[in-house]
């Protein structure tokens, strides 16, 4: 289930355009594919060639984990929001949150986190056929708190837009009986969302005293084996959360996504291993699907926690530590903690894709 390898998941956290970049994108190809063909009418201004170009520098160079127009939005939605807007986790829709006990050494034990995978698996291929266009959203979070000993918790929750399905309860009480054989499943009201008090560099300070500071994870390798919460939560000194946001594609959907993925890793990639690569990964996509499967756009994120800014700061590096040495890649989201700590709760289930940049 944790998995990024190319074809068979596509993640949201390697590729995840906001809709106004996507727009901007799709805008600049235009604009250009106009200039090329009117060019060999007559020649155009030397000047446009200058302005679509420095638009298509604008969108893709990426210093660092974001293009230049990543980079300006994440300032600008700094200035604008300087707190968690209530609107960021208050999509209309049918949302419902469960706490999840599994069987005891479930996450530890290889066999039974195989099984556990491929239970979820289903219930993510079940609510992916329930609408012709994409929207359900399933959010799995998990949270170590370190005292005299560690307390460990797990919520799953279901996000059904509002107008997407003609009846969300059906696909929330069958999704409820799918998790149900995954552990002890309780109906739970989450906590309010905690307010942001102060902002510093890497580090949100909440109103209930608490200082957090959060990360998107933007790979891990496939040696993994779906046992990620046991490398970043487990064995470790300080409160972690790790949250996993999913969203299953419809068939229809995954199988043009997984075409067009196929064109084009075959149209643009050069070399011959990369190109052998993903071959074998549109291969395992390909049985994936015909044995019913769907795609998953997924976001992970990560998020440390301490009662002061040193504190958070230590567990920061603590975290990016363990990340480094399971060859796992943090974001750390700056100019963003003061609301991507909302990622790593229950409420990050009704967070329309795009929130965080």
């Amino acid at each position: 289930m944790y998995s990024l390898t190319p074809g068979y998941r596509i993640p949201a956290v390697q590729r995840g355009l906001s809709p106004v970049e996507t727009l901007l994108t799709k805008a600049n190809a235009g604009v250009g594919g106009a200039v090329l063909m009117s060019a060999m009418i007559s020649p155009p201004p030397a000047w446009t060639f200058g302005v679509v170009g420095a638009a298509a520098a604008v969108l893709n160079a990426a210093p660092g984990p974001r293009s230049i127009a990543r980079w300006a939005a994440v300032g600008y939605r700094h200035l604008r929001e300087r707190t968690v807007p209530e609107a960021m986790a208050r999509q209309p829709g049918a949302t419902t949150t469960w706490a999840l006990y599994p069987d005891h050494g479930t996450m530890q034990d290889e066999h039974h986190r195989a099984v556990f995978h491929a239970a979820f698996s289903r219930a993510l291929s079940f609510a992916a056929g329930q609408a012709r266009s994409a929207g359900i959203q399933v959010h799995a979070t998990h949270h170590a708190a370190v005292r005299d000993y560690t307390a460990h918790t797990q919520t799953v929750s279901v996000h059904v837009p509002k107008g997407l399905v003609g009846q969300a309860d059906r696909v929330i009480d069958t999704l409820h009986g799918e998790f149900a054989a995954l552990g002890a499943l309780t109906p739970i009201e989450p906590e309010p969302i905690p307010a942001v008090a102060d902002c510093g560099p890497g580090w949100a300070a909440l109103d209930d005293g608490r200082y957090a500071s959060t990360a998107r994870i933007t790979g891990w390798p496939e040696e993994t084996g779906g046992d990620l919460m046991p490398k970043l939560l487990l064995g470790q000194d300080s409160d972690r959360s790790l949250a996993v946001l999913y969203r299953p594609l419809p068939a229809g959907q995954s199988r043009r996504s997984a075409k067009w993925q196929i064109a084009a890793a075959e149209a643009f990639t050069t070399d011959k291993v990369k190109q052998d690569t993903h071959q074998l990964a549109s291969g395992t996509t390909h049985g994936a699907l015909v044995q019913g499967a769907s795609l998953v756009d997924l976001d992970a994120y990560l998020t440390v926690w301490g009662d002061s800014p040193e504190t958070v700061t230590e567990a920061r590096w603590q975290a990016s530590l363990a990340a480094d040495r399971h060859r796992i890649h943090l974001d750390w989201l700056p100019g963003q903690q003061h609301r991507a700590h909302v990622m790593t709760t229950p409420h990050g289930a009704s967070t329309r894709k795009g929130a965080i940049l």
